[in-house]
């Protein structure tokens, strides 16, 4: 029995599909997934359709991600968000033209019971993508950060490597977890293709909005499987810039 966590999908069914397969994925894993499902490729209301029916036979836990509140506001209130147009909105508008109104309600619901985050009997955090509150998840003020923030990961990305968690200056949100798994910013910015671990954080967001691989990982032994590069997978299709 496993633990593995999954990073952004941004409408890539196909390198979900790669990725189970490469992870060999059975029943008796648990799933773990870090948000934004959508935006960006091509198949956002298929990549939703799957994770419901994979839900009912795997124990998975889905984390929401801000791409996923966007989408959620736009099922519910149709409101124009040109912003989120440009960072993968239009794709899944597009897609969801040929959607039917029953699945539209089905996707809602799976939507608004996305968790903000997941702390497991280990104190290992999973969520999207971070928190700023200095006393951990339970008592951040402003909930949207969890898919919002950031700073967590830029902390992590700054901090001197020869500090040691007691130093004065050692940043103490660095220090409540075990463990943080997150998504949100794609470690390609930082020239990576694979998983990266700062301080006590792994980033599994390996640019699948882009043109970086989609990433599950063994949460206990750290091994990991990619899928084929997004851009190679949907090859007809733009993506997002």
């Amino acid at each position: 029995m496993r633990t593995l966590v999954i990073g952004d999908i941004h409408g890539g069914l196909h390198a979900l599909h790669q990725i189970m397969e490469r992870a060999k994925v059975t029943t008796e894993d648990t799933l773990i997934f870090l948000g934004d499902y959508v935006d960006g490729w091509s198949q956002s209301p298929q990549v939703i359709d799957y994770l419901i029916e994979l839900n009912i036979k795997n124990n998975c836990v889905f984390i929401r991600g801000n791409h996923d509140e966007l989408l959620l506001h736009w099922l519910k209130d149709s409101k124009d968000n040109l912003l989120w147009y440009k960072h993968g909105g239009e794709a899944t508008v597009n897609a969801y033209e040929t959607v039917n109104l029953e699945t539209k309600q089905r996707h809602v619901e799976f939507l608004q019971s996305l968790e903000n985050f997941y702390l497991d009997d280990q104190n290992r955090l999973f969520i999207h993508a971070g928190f700023t509150n200095m006393n951990g998840v339970d008592f951040e003020y402003f909930p949207k950060l969890f898919y919002w923030d950031r700073t967590l990961w830029e902390t992590a990305l700054a901090l001197d490597k020869n500090m040691k968690p007691g130093n004065l200056f050692y940043p103490k949100r660095l220090t409540l977890y075990n463990e943080i798994y997150i998504g949100h910013t794609p470690v390609s910015r930082i020239g990576k293709t694979t998983p990266v671990q700062m301080a006590c954080i792994w980033n599994v967001d390996t640019g699948a909005a882009f043109k970086g691989p989609l990433t599950i990982m063994d949460v206990d032994t750290k091994e990991f499987w990619q899928s084929e590069p997004l851009d190679l997978l949907y090859s007809n299709e733009k993506g997002r810039n």
